[in-house]
């Protein structure tokens, strides 16, 4: 546990006050080929509908009218805050050559890249790569909204997803997939169990924790907006995820077939799994069950898509509703947190058990350089526990440094209580959600 610590002391360290970064050597181009890059620009083009469309919808659905444009906006603006954010240096910084904490500064504005280079290991041009996985990026700030919507100034918003993006995103990219101490351990991610989902989900509970409950927290309250909304955005979410997964495999290949197919099949048992703990709880099952359950077995495969079979899949789902239900229900009235929209339950909780289950699941069959406990290497499970354990401890130390400093720029983070109790979309924006005259 030290040594963990001390990594991510000097992790931290490196980001926020360091220029140690070294040259990116870039080794020999393999051939461009037309179908993988015609299967990337789809996928880019389906991960980027998953902010500014799915995860607004399905957030904005479950707020309060007077708040739901706002929570709209906090997505969609998400989206515009990391795209800039990540050529500008977050893309360096994460796939730069650099050392084992973070990469090299030599890519600012990706001016380092030429226009027909091609990505190191594939046969997809750089600057697909790069824009695909800032679409990531995106998805990742933007989930952690979730946490803390209808209480917090837009203005806080805008500089902390920008800031996040650098010092807690990118650093734990550069650890899992840009040749960082993580990859070097064999820690098995494939699509973002811990770069995306574990450091969103924590990174939303500390925010959450930090500003405090809303005034209204626990009292009832408005309903949500529209459950319509929220099950079409969390379709919307289950089409972009196809493009996450799959275009994961960074070409259009057999491994990129297997990521689709358990995909959908952890989704669709993990909604199924959250309805059937509804109906024995509550005798009524919910389409925002099944909507969140869908939602929760995309979380829960991400990390494993690339590595386990359909029977994996199944049980990866299965139990991804179940962990879902209890963290973002019982678990949050139990222990009296206000993760507004559940991200810490949903992404956090169910992306650990995600990145777990992958060390348990993992089948050689689908992938000969991966192995888990039920194909006979135990010691995959430890692994994944370490990066577990290391991105939740970098990702609650470094948002809350990031709030702090946000706080500083924007002169606080929360709004005063007549804008929360008004309603942020009219108090703060002077608009509308929806604009409807009654005769």
């Amino acid at each position: 546990m030290k040594n963990i610590l001390h990594k991510i002391t000097l992790s931290l360290g490196f980001v926020l006050f360091s220029g140690l970064a070294f040259g990116q050597e870039t080794g020999p181009a393999p051939q461009l080929n037309a179908g993988d890059t015609a299967w990337m620009l789809i996928a880019t083009a389906m991960v980027m509908l998953m902010t500014p469309a799915g995860l607004a919808l399905f957030y904005g659905g479950l707020s309060h009218s007077k708040t739901a444009l706002n929570t709209v906006g906090m997505s969609y603006v998400s989206f515009c805050v990391a795209s800039v954010a990540w050529v500008m240096i977050g893309y360096s910084l994460a796939f730069g050559e650099g050392n084992a904490f973070i990469g090299s500064f030599s890519g600012l504005m990706l001016e380092n890249i030429k226009i027909d280079d091609i990505a190191s290991g594939t046969s997809i041009p750089t600057l697909l790569f790069v824009v695909f996985q800032g679409t990531f990026a995106a998805i990742a700030v933007a989930i952690v909204s979730g946490s803390i919507v209808e209480r917090v100034k837009f203005s806080f918003w805008l500089v902390f997803s920008f800031l996040w993006v650098l010092i807690v995103y990118s650093p734990i990219t550069h650890w899992v997939w840009g040749g960082g101490f993580l990859s070097n351990s064999g820690e098995l991610d494939f699509a973002g169990g811990t770069v995306i989902h574990i450091n969103a989900g924590v990174a939303g509970l500390v925010l959450a924790l930090l500003l405090g409950k809303r005034k209204s927290f626990g009292n009832g309250g408005d309903m949500p907006l529209s459950l319509t909304l929220t099950v079409i955005g969390s379709a919307l979410l289950w089409f972009g995820w196809f493009g996450f997964n799959a275009g994961s495999a960074l070409g259009a290949n057999s491994t990129a077939a297997n990521a689709l197919l358990v995909t959908n099949v952890a989704a669709s048992i993990g909604g199924l799994s959250w309805i059937m703990i509804e109906r024995l709880s509550n005798k009524k099952p919910s389409l925002l069950g099944v909507a969140s359950g869908a939602v929760s077995g995309l979380v829960g495969i991400t990390p494993a898509c690339g590595f386990v079979s359909v029977s994996g899949a199944l049980a990866i789902g299965l139990i991804s509703g179940i962990v879902g239900y209890y963290g973002s229900i019982k678990l949050k009235h139990l222990l009296k947190y206000d993760d507004t929209l559940d991200a810490f339950g949903i992404h956090g909780l169910v992306g650990i058990w995600g990145s777990i289950a992958t060390g348990i699941f993992a089948n050689p069959a689908i992938n000969p350089d991966a192995a888990g406990l039920l194909y006979g290497n135990a010691s995959q499970v430890g692994v994944q526990l370490v990066a577990v354990v290391v991105v939740v401890a970098y990702s609650a130390i470094a948002t809350s440094v990031v709030y702090f400093i946000s706080s500083l720029i924007t002169g606080g983070a929360r709004v005063d209580e007549s804008m929360e109790a008004t309603g942020l979309d009219e108090a703060y924006h002077g608009e509308r959600g929806f604009n409807i005259h009654t005769s």
